[in-house]
Formats: C-alpha cells, structure tokens, sequence
C-alpha cells in the first residue's frame, strides 16, 4: 500500500486542475504505482497468492480505466501512457 505522503505525490503530478484526486489520469497513476510495489514482493515471495490475486485485479481496472480513457480522449489517453511509460 502507498503511503500518504507517496500518494500524495503521485496525485499531485497527475491532476488535471487543483481539486482533481478521481481523474482516470489520477487513477491509473496510482493504481501503476500500486503494481509497482506489488511485483516488487512477488519477486521476493514467489508464492503469495492472495498477493497476486490482488495484483491481477489491479492491472484489470487499470486496463479498463485506459479503455475508457481511449474511449473519450485519445489525446488524454496517449498523454498518460507516455507520462507513465507503459506501452511503446
């Protein structure tokens, strides 16, 4: 789980105006920094599979949130993929 101090950094670098903490762009920001955290356990305890589970479920709405997103704004869309690095 992120910190308060972490989340707030990330939401801070991804809204879109001043009161923005539920933008898609918001979202999926998180929800990669969630992932990124989780992998990095799997890789030391191969055999959590609650862990995984929940890993699963975090790249499922993250995809759909880009989904959406691609959906209603494909210049938003492509703007968050590069910001975050996850498609080349």
């Amino acid at each position: 789980m992120l910190t308060p101090e972490e989340k707030t950094k990330t939401v801070s670098q991804y809204k879109l105006h001043d009161l923005d903490t539920g933008s898609p762009e918001v979202q999926i920001a998180l929800l990669s920094e969630e992932i990124k955290r989780l992998l990095f356990h799997l890789k030391k305890h191969a055999k959590d599979f609650h862990s995984k589970r929940g890993l699963l479920k975090m790249v499922s709405k993250r995809r759909d949130l880009l989904n959406y997103l691609k959906k209603e704004d494909t210049r938003r869309y492509n703007s968050i993929v590069k910001k975050i690095g996850l498609k080349k």
